[in-house]
């Protein structure tokens, strides 16, 4: 019995083990999360993100659009079979209300025939009698078959079966080698479109990561700041119970941590939604943990540099590009409706078996071969003047695009000049707030020491600390101001994101 106690008692042992190694290990999947670089998070949205997923299938598309479109140069083969059963059979009529008279038919066979041979007969038979062949052939021969225009005679077989080998190929077609060209140039304003939508994807991941910064930055800043409204207040506490400071001191002290509370809760909350919205770009679950590694202050030393470099002409400029491939669309497609009017040149040719019957005794069918080549030329002379007005309609397409490019050109100079003030904006806003910062710790540190030694006031301090909160969140805010200003910029101008791997 207590052996057996024993035993029950290892088992419940190692089943308690097994528990707890699963709850581990599932807490432990729990809590993995995934370190993120700005890099590493471009590199993600390229491969994951179903915008960039789908213009890259359509590039895939066009490409097997346009090597379809080539299939036209080449002879197109086809084999074909097929069955026929007569149910009734065709009539055919010969004559009309003359009669058919056969004898009348073959005179101009027979006569010369019975007239060599009468002069044979006469030469050779002593004695014969001209004439008298022909009044015994006439004696003998039946009269004529007369019919009518009712009456008629059932022709074919009751199944006829045929197969064969049809090929044909264009010699010369100039609309069909013109369009190959549109063929191309579609497929190039597909490459164009997913880059534009590569260079989109990049510009917004940027914006999501610098976003995700400054909520991580300004949790800190508030982070901070309680963490020095809760020092202070348990400092402040600690004066009160030794009969130091005023209730007041307290109270005041109270309020101000109870004041940042909110503020923090809502930079916590602030992360998480900056979060959601970068894994929802990059493709990711939205449960999955993320850390994302560094902080705004880490591109300040790069902030002069960047802003110097970024003069640049919008040749790169995706929605340009995208027109002016749009333009040579219309060229090409101009080509083509006037190559419409030029001739076109077709070889074709046929090799087929057919066989008539009257039964299913395939084995005895006899099957009768045709074959035929043939070489046609088409000239189009007259259509109504439909190809008239579609040369008509695509020249005013390419004019009222010349008209859209140069409109969206100039809103694009505003839109760049518009991003480097911005930017430039930026960086005064920068450098005001980075010494607001200094003076500020400056001050908090000096509005301190004041109140622990008695020369200042609680209110002081809570001043001093307000106006370092907020220099840090202004330092921050100066700095991702700046950074989506370039992404934007980045993205106007074209550039695509080159990984540092």
């Amino acid at each position: 019995m207590q052996r057996f106690l024993r035993k029950e008692k290892i088992m419940a042992s190692l089943l308690c083990a097994m528990l707890l190694f699963q709850s581990a290990a599932r807490l432990s999947g729990q809590t993995a999360s995934v370190r993120l670089d700005l890099d590493k998070a471009l590199e993600i949205a390229m491969s994951e993100n179903p915008t960039v997923q789908v213009a890259d299938r359509e590039i895939e598309k066009k490409k097997y659009a346009h090597r379809g479109a080539y299939a036209a140069l080449f002879p197109q083969i086809s084999l074909s079979a097929d069955y026929s059963r007569t149910i009734q059979k065709q009539v055919m009529y010969m004559g009309g209300d003359d009669g058919l008279d056969f004898g009348s038919m073959f005179t101009s066979i027979m006569d010369p025939l019975f007239k060599g041979t009468e002069e044979t007969l006469i030469k050779s038979v002593p004695g014969y009698t001209p004439g008298t062949l022909g009044n015994a052939i006439a004696a003998n021969t039946p009269p004529p078959v007369a019919s009518t225009e009712d009456e008629g005679f059932p022709v074919g077989r009751l199944n006829s079966w045929g197969g064969g080998l049809s090929a044909g190929m264009p010699l010369v077609n100039v609309a069909l080698w013109k369009s190959l060209k549109l063929s191309g140039a579609d497929v190039e304003l597909a490459i164009e479109q997913a880059r534009s939508s590569k260079i989109d994807m990049t510009n917004q991941v940027r914006k999501s990561y610098y976003g995700v910064l400054l909520a991580g930055d300004s949790y800190r800043v508030f982070k901070n700041s309680y963490d020095n409204a809760m020092s202070n207040y348990n400092d402040i506490k600690n004066k009160f119970d030794q009969g130091l400071v005023a209730e007041y001191d307290l109270i005041r002290a109270g309020v101000s941590v109870r004041n940042i509370e909110p503020n923090l809760l809502q930079a916590e909350n602030a992360v998480t939604l900056a979060k959601w919205q970068l894994k929802a770009l990059l493709g990711m679950d939205l449960d999955l943990e993320i850390e994302c590694e560094g902080q705004l202050s880490d591109y300040q030393s790069g902030l002069f540099a960047e802003y110097l470099a970024t003069e640049g002409a919008l040749a790169e400029n995706s929605t340009l590009r995208q027109l002016e491939i749009q333009q040579e669309l219309l060229r090409h497609t101009l080509a083509v409706q006037k190559a419409d009017f030029l001739p076109t040149m077709q070889l074709s040719g046929v090799y087929q078996w057919s066989s008539m019957n009257n039964d299913f005794k395939f084995k005895t069918y006899r099957w009768n071969p045709y074959s035929m080549v043939q070489l046609s030329l088409s000239m189009p002379l007259f259509t109504g003047g439909s190809r008239l007005e579609k040369i008509r309609q695509t020249r005013v397409s390419m004019h009222q695009l010349q008209l859209q490019r140069g409109d969206v050109e100039r809103s694009l100079h505003l839109a760049l000049k518009q991003f480097q003030d911005n930017m430039n904006s930026c960086l005064k806003r920068f450098n005001a707030s980075q010494k607001g910062v200094e003076q500020a710790e400056r001050g908090y540190t000096i509005a301190r020491k004041r109140y622990d030694t008695g020369a200042g006031t609680l209110l002081e301090m809570n001043d001093a600390e307000l106006a370092l909160t907020q220099a840090r969140l202004n330092f921050n805010q100066s700095i991702y101001e700046y950074m989506v200003s370039k992404s934007e910029m980045e993205k106007l101008l074209g550039k695509q994101h080159v990984t540092n791997k």
